[in-house]
């Protein structure tokens, strides 16, 4: 099945859960113009559609599955499309502060070769009023996937402008790892260790949100890889539309 037939089989059921909602159960279908992941496209530079499904289940714990189409990006191996399966919690711990922990597999439909990974990722999150901060960290252990390990570290935050449909969001990250295969390292750190950044704003309105992200990298020369190219490196602005259940 290809990945934008997969994804609509996915909205498809999406569109039936509003009824189930109360249950835990949500599900979202979004499309951007490129899907960008900590400064450096996902998707080739190209259109990406996707659609998501969360299940809260009892003890706290957090179930979520994620498409994304890749539109046959080489960093990937010129997959179609990822799976992101998420299983986590999130706790409150109190007076606006939550912390969450979680670890992702993240598996590449159509890939040329093996090039599935998982991460592990730990968060908190301050919110007063109507904005919110947050530290976050992912690591990756070492895995021939991805040439060595991966670390990613960042800051974030989100306001909420009072009265409007509006929410402005910022955030900063930096990756780091060791190295087995440069090759393959630049899947994730396409020109070695670099700090990523980004801006945007979102209209918000029931269960729609139409935003637009800036996103930018220090990244310089690109290592020498069919995993990577330094036109995904670069500073982009991106549109996406979301829709929730």
């Amino acid at each position: 099945m290809k990945p934008l037939a997969i994804i609509m089989a996915a909205a498809s059921c999406a569109a039936a859960l509003p009824a189930l909602a109360q249950t835990g159960l949500g599900a979202s279908v979004e499309l951007a113009t490129d899907e960008r992941r900590r400064g450096i496209s996902w998707s080739d530079g190209e259109l990406s559609p996707a659609a998501s499904v969360n299940v809260g289940v009892p003890f706290g714990l957090d179930l979520d599955a994620r498409v994304t189409a890749t539109r046959g990006d080489p960093r990937h191996g010129g997959a179609d499309a990822v799976f992101d399966l998420t299983g986590g919690f999130t706790r409150d711990i109190g007076s606006g502060l939550r912390v969450n922990g979680f670890a992702t597999g993240h598996l590449f439909a159509g890939a040329a070769e093996a090039l599935d990974y998982a991460e592990l990722g730990l968060g908190a999150s301050f919110a007063l009023g109507p904005g919110e901060v947050g530290l976050d960290a992912r690591y990756a252990p070492d895995q021939r996937a991805i040439g060595g390990d991966n670390l990613w570290v960042g800051a974030r935050a989100r306001v909420g402008v009072p009265a409007t449909p509006f929410t402005f969001n910022a955030s900063l990250g930096r990756s780091t790892g060791s190295v087995d295969d440069p090759r393959r390292a630049a899947r994730l750190r396409p020109g070695g260790d670099y700090t990523d950044w980004s801006l945007g704003v979102d209209h918000i309105t029931g269960p729609v949100s139409v935003g637009l992200l800036y996103t930018g990298t220090d990244i310089g020369a690109v290592t020498p890889s069919p995993f990577a190219n330094a036109r995904d490196t670069g500073d982009r602005v991106t549109a996406r539309l979301a829709i929730s259940f």
